[in-house]
C-alpha cells in the first residue's frame, strides 16, 4: 500500500469479529492466525480480561471473494473458536468506528467501596450532560477502588459540573480532567503541608510543648474554615510560643507524622519526571527537614524567630497566608519551566483556595467543606498517592516503577499485590496498634502491625 495515500475505510465491507471465554495463553494470536487465511486487513483490536474472562474484539475489512468468501470465513473462525473453547459472533457492518465527538475528558471515580449505585449515578450524569462512555477501565483496586471513564462529546467544565454534586451525595469522589497530550506532559506538583502532606498540624504540636494545644487549636480551626484572617491568627497563636526553648523544634520534627502515600506519591512523580514542592502556612524549621529528606524541589513557610536559644513568639520574613501561597505557585512554575495550566496543587484549608483554584487541577485533600464545593476536585480517603489516579498512572505502574527501583513492602491485600507501604498504612487511630510515621524516624525497613495485616515503611 502507498503509506502516501492511506485506505480510506468509510465506505468499506467491515465484519466485528467477537471472541469471549476463558482465557489463556495463544487466544490473540490464534485468532487472527485464523483471519490471516482469508488476507484481510485489520482495522482495529480491542481486548479485555476480567477475572480469567477475555473478551476479544477485531474489526477487520471484509475479505475480497464476496460472499462466499465472508461466509467461509465466518465457518472458519466459528469451528477455531468451538476448537479452544470458546464463543464467537460476526457482526457485518461498513466503515470504522463512529468518531469520537468533541469535548474529550477523563472522569476518574474513587470509591471506598465503589457500589453499583454510585457507578449507574456516574454513567448517568455522563449520559445527562450530553456525553458519551468511550471506554472504562480500573486503575486500582486497593486500598481503593479507582476506575477512569473516557468521555466525549461534552466539555469537561460542564461535565465537572454536573458530576460534582452527585459525587458529593453519593460519598464518592469524582474528578474530571480535559483529555489530552498535555496529561503526559512533564508538570509540576505543589502541596499544602499541614493535614495534607503530614497528619499535624505544626503549630499545635509546638503549642503542646507550651502547654496551650486546646487554644491554639481551636483558632486554627477557625482559621481553615475561613472564619478569622490567616495572618492574624499566626501571629496570635505564636505569640502563645515565646520562651519555648529552641530545643522543642527538634523535637517536633521527631513528632511529624507524613499522611499514609505521602513517599509514594512523591517517589513517583519524581520517576516520571515531575517536579514537587511544598508551600506551608507552618514553619521553615519543619519544611526544611521535609524538603531534605523527601527530596522535594521546592519548599517554602513561615519562619518562627529563635533569639538566644528561645522562641521570641513572632515570625520574621514574608508571611505566607492564603495569597502567599498562590505567588509561590506561580514562582514555583516559572522557576521549573511548566506553564500554570500544567500545575497541580493539593490542599485542605481555606488558605489553600487562592492556589487550588490558581493551578491547572486543585486537589481538595480530605479538606473543610468550602475548600471541597471550591476545588476543582476533592480526595476524601486518607491516601495521599490516589492524587496519582486523577493523573492516569495506575497502580499497576506504581507497583511495577517500586520493583524496579528495589522498593519493597508488604500489604494486606489477599492478591499479594505488593502494595505501597503508605497507602496500606492506615492513619493512627486509638486502636490501630499503630506506631506514627515520623519524620525523624530512621530510613528503609521498619515493620508494624495496623488493623491485623503487617506493613512496611518505605
Amino acid at each position: 500500500m502507498d503509506v502516501s495515500e492511506p485506505r480510506r475505510t468509510a465506505d468499506v465491507p467491515t465484519l466485528l469479529v467477537k471472541i469471549f471465554g476463558k482465557d489463556r495463553p495463544g487466544i490473540t494470536a490464534g485468532l487472527f492466525d485464523t483471519l490471516a487465511a482469508y488476507s484481510v486487513d485489520v482495522i482495529d483490536i480491542e481486548q479485555v480480561v476480567t477475572r480469567g474472562r477475555i473478551v476479544l474484539c477485531a474489526l477487520v475489512a471484509a475479505p475480497p471473494g464476496g460472499a462466499a468468501a465472508e461466509g467461509d470465513l465466518r465457518a472458519t473462525v466459528h469451528s477455531w473458536a468451538d476448537s479452544v473453547r470458546l464463543q464467537a459472533e460476526i457482526i457485518s457492518g461498513t466503515g470504522d468506528n463512529r468518531p469520537r465527538g468533541s469535548g474529550r475528558s477523563h472522569v476518574t471515580v474513587l470509591g471506598n467501596p465503589l457500589t453499583a449505585k454510585s457507578t449507574s449515578a456516574i454513567a448517568a450524569g455522563i449520559t445527562a450532560s450530553g456525553g458519551n462512555i468511550d471506554r472504562i477501565f480500573r486503575l486500582a483496586k486497593y486500598p481503593v477502588t479507582a476506575v477512569e471513564f473516557a468521555v466525549s462529546g461534552v466539555g469537561t467544565e460542564a461535565l465537572r459540573t454536573t458530576l460534582a454534586p452527585t459525587g458529593a451525595s453519593l460519598g464518592v469522589d469524582v474528578a474530571v480532567v480535559s483529555a489530552g497530550l498535555h496529561r503526559r506532559a512533564q508538570r509540576l506538583v505543589v502541596m499544602d503541608v499541614d493535614s495534607t502532606l503530614i497528619q499535624d498540624e505544626v503549630i499545635e504540636l509546638f503549642a503542646a510543648h507550651a502547654g496551650c494545644e486546646a487554644e491554639v487549636a481551636e483558632v486554627t480551626a477557625r482559621a481553615m474554615r475561613g472564619e478569622l484572617d490567616f495572618e492574624e491568627s499566626l501571629h496570635a497563636r505564636v505569640a502563645l510560643l515565646a520562651g519555648l526553648d529552641a530545643s522543642v523544634v527538634d523535637k517536633v520534627r521527631a513528632d511529624v507524622r507524613l499522611t499514609p502515600g505521602a513517599r509514594t506519591l512523591i517517589r513517583t512523580l519524581k520517576r516520571l519526571g515531575y517536579q514537587v514542592g511544598v508551600v506551608s502556612g507552618g514553619f521553615t524549621q519543619v519544611t526544611d527537614a521535609l524538603q531534605e529528606r523527601l527530596g522535594l524541589d521546592f519548599a517554602s513557610a513561615n519562619t518562627l524567630e529563635i533569639v538566644d536559644g528561645r522562641l521570641t513568639g513572632r515570625v520574621v520574613g514574608e508571611i505566607v497566608d492564603r495569597a502567599g501561597k498562590a505567588r509561590l505557585l506561580r514562582r514555583f512554575a516559572a522557576e521549573a519551566g511548566v506553564p500554570l495550566a500544567q500545575t497541580v496543587a493539593i490542599g485542605d484549608g481555606a488558605n489553600d483556595l487562592d492556589m487550588l483554584n490558581a493551578a491547572g487541577l486543585g486537589v481538595a485533600f480530605n479538606a473543610k467543606p468550602v475548600v471541597r464545593e471550591a476545588a476543582h476536585t476533592a480526595v476524601n480517603v486518607p491516601f495521599l498517592d490516589t492524587v496519582l489516579y486523577l493523573l492516569g498512572i495506575t497502580r499497576e505502574e506504581v507497583e511495577a516503577a517500586d520493583g524496579e527501583g528495589g522498593e519493597s513492602g508488604e500489604s494486606g491485600d489477599p492478591s499479594g499485590g505488593g502494595e505501597s507501604p503508605e497507602s496500606a498504612e492506615m492513619p493512627e487511630s486509638p486502636t490501630s496498634g499503630g506506631t506514627p510515621e515520623a519524620l525523624g524516624a530512621p530510613e528503609g525497613g521498619r515493620s508494624r502491625e495496623s488493623g491485623g495485616s503487617r506493613y512496611q515503611d518505605a
